[in-house]
Parts: C-alpha cells; structure tokens; sequence
C-alpha cells in the first residue's frame, strides 16, 4: 500500500511500530469490538481534521462510522461542506476518490482506505479505447457528436468530456443531461453503462433502434458505417456486475411468490428488467420511495444487498426484499473492511497518509469542467 507522510495539524498519540506506519497485517486479528473502538478513538483524535464518507453500499460496520452516508456525487459535495478537514477518508471505490479530490480543497487529501476496491464497469472503458472509439467515429465523417459518462467512470474519462465540450451525469440528472446535450449535438456516445444509457435514451423518447452498442474489442465497435451514421445513442458496452445480473424472470419470480408486490429497480439493471418494474431510479431516489411508502406495502428491489438489507431494517413496517435472493454484495465496496478504515485512520492520527488518491492536475482541470457542467445544467 502507498504511504506518504505529512506533519500533522494535531498532536499524534497513536503508538506507531518501530518502523513508522503501521501495517495493515497488524489488524487482522483483532475483534469487531476491538476495531469499534480503535476506530472511535482514532476519530476522536483527529477530530475536525477527518471527514468519513460511506457510500450506501457499505456494510454496516463501516456505515456505522461515516459522518455522511450517500451515493458518490453526493458524497464528493458533503465533504465540502467540512472545510477544515485536512483528511476525507471515502469509503467506497476508486473512482469515487478521484472524484472527491477533484471537488475537494487544495489542502485536503483524500484517502481510499483499500487500494483494491476499485469498479469493474468503471474499468470497462479506457482512456485509450475511448480516445480510439472517438477518433474511429470521426473518420466517419459524423461531427455532431457529444460524449456524455456516467460518474461511475475514471478521472481521465470525465476529464475527456470535459475537453470535447461533453458533461458528467448521474443516475438521477441522466434525462435532463440527455435533453441538454441533444440540443447541443445531434447524436451522443454514452460511456460507460450501456444499460444506464438505454433506460435513459428510452426515457427520453429516442426509439431503441435508433441506438447502437460499442464493443471496443472490435473494429467500429462491431457496427457498420451505416448504423453508426444512423444511431443518435451510441452506447459503450459496458455494465454494473451487480445490477447486470437482475434478469426479468427475478420480477416474474417475486411477483409470482408475493402478489401485488411493488418492485423497484436501479437504472443500471438491464432494460428488459426496468421495463417489467413498476418504478426505476437512482440509490437516492430507491430510498425515498421506500421511506415514503405506507406500512404494510411490499417491495423488492433490484440493487446492491447491502443497501436492501439495510432499508428492510430501517422499515420494519414494510416488506423490503432483494429482487432475486441469490445474488450478493457489491465485491469491491464489501473490500473496505473495518480493518482498512482503523489501518487508515490510526497513520492518520499519528502523521502518515496512506493511500492516497490524486489526480493530476491536467486531468483534474478538464474533469472538473465537465462536473461544473452538469451542476449548471441540472
């Protein structure tokens, strides 16, 4: 794991081992009730200099110690709201650092307490292939294009947008970015969720036929001149591991099993399966309508466990259930374990930054042009 150090802004008290920063094989050990409480502490020792974030896919026991809860855009904002925190520890995944240390302060560092917990759709679009894909498309001849990606994507794809007059969206301002940036182009190239993009285009009126799939494994994405030429939506091919696996049999299934059953379902699920939904929306608004949903009204939702298994708890007046019952947690959140954070949080305390996340500033500039964009707009 990386390490840089930094004088800190508060007296250290946290016993180090001789060689400085701790090591992370040095938690493994240790109880659930031990970690509460080395977190806690080390918490309380930095004070006002640490801000945690906990993405709802979180698990409880990292949850339990963030100061705000949220989806990453959101998260990336709260923690402006903490000026003087020198540290923002995210929990949640690569990407969502990147993004907090482009809105973030000069003086601030972000902190992604696991390396490790990066996004496989995130991964699904490289700089490289984008750049390729838009050079490919523009030999075509076709001009009036405008790139739009999903917060769920890297730094240096925002930071591409932003260079190509292109915007960031979210899953809850997806369809009036959508209208923006078809008033400003004739076609857009959306990265890199295919499903997120379909549900979107759909929502916002452009025919499915009128919308093609990039594969960037193959020469113009597996298309023809033609259908590039005639598609207004080209859509990256990539997916969330987790709401990918939602199939409209799991809507058949639960429906069959509980009548009259409400179901509701992330945009990034497949668009067979929103479409057999009674309602689709981002993690913000499947909270909402949960929360406001009278007793006794039943419900399965298609998104990560964690985030179910935790509405169901918070509602016990309502019936909350995962959509299909056999599939699991988000992997590379479940990754930031209470072992990372106390890791993290006692080098903090006692001067070391570890794990640092920083973007470059050439990539952070246009990144954050790109997210400007979307606020004015939204």
């Amino acid at each position: 794991m990386s390490t840089t150090t930094a004088t800190p802004a508060f007296a250290p008290s946290v016993t180090m081992n001789p060689g400085g920063v701790k090591k992370i094989e040095d938690y493994l050990s240790l109880s659930e009730q031990e970690l509460y409480d080395r977190i806690q502490a080390a918490k309380r020792q930095l004070g006002e200099h640490v801000v945690i974030l906990g993405h709802h896919y979180q698990r409880d026991d990292i949850v339990c110690h963030a100061d705000f809860t949220g989806d990453s855009f959101k998260l990336a904002q709260q923690a402006n709201t903490r000026p003087r925190a020198d540290y923002i520890v995210f929990c949640g995944v690569h990407f969502m650092a990147e993004s907090a240390d482009i809105l973030s302060g000069a003086h601030q560092q972000v902190i992604l307490p696991d390396l490790a917990a990066g996004c496989s759709m995130a991964d699904m679009a490289q700089i490289e292939q984008v750049e390729a894909a838009w050079e490919q498309v523009a030999e075509l001849g076709i001009e009036s294009l405008l790139p739009i990606t999903y917060m769920n994507s890297s730094a240096a794809i925002k930071a591409f947008c932003g260079r190509h007059d292109g915007v960031v969206c979210t899953s809850s301002n997806a369809v009036p970015l959508f209208d923006w940036a078809l008033k400003q182009q004739e076609k857009l190239f959306f990265f890199p969720d295919e499903h997120l993009g379909r549900n979107t285009g759909v929502k916002f009126g452009i025919p499915l036929e009128q919308m093609v799939v990039w594969d960037p494994r193959q020469p113009l994405g597996g298309n023809t001149p033609e259908q590039l030429k005639q598609a207004r939506l080209i859509l990256w091919k990539g997916f969330c591991s987790v709401h990918g696996r939602f199939q409209p049999r799991h809507v058949d299934d639960r429906r069959a099993e509980y009548p009259g059953i409400k179901v509701l379902v992330h945009p990034e699920c497949k668009y067979e399966v929103v479409s057999k939904a009674d309602l689709n929306g981002s993690t913000e608004y499947i909270i909402k309508a949960i929360k406001e949903a009278p007793a006794g009204s039943q419900w399965a939702v298609g998104t990560e466990l964690n985030l179910v298994n935790r509405l169901a708890k918070q509602h016990p007046d309502k019936l909350v259930t995962l959509l299909a019952p056999d599939l699991c947690m988000c992997a590379t959140m479940f990754r930031i374990a209470p072992e990372n954070l106390c890791w993290a949080l006692e080098n903090l305390a006692a001067g070391h930054v570890v794990n640092q996340i920083k973007v470059d500033d050439e990539p952070a500039r246009w990144a954050r042009v790109a997210l400007d964009r979307m606020l004015q707009i939204q």
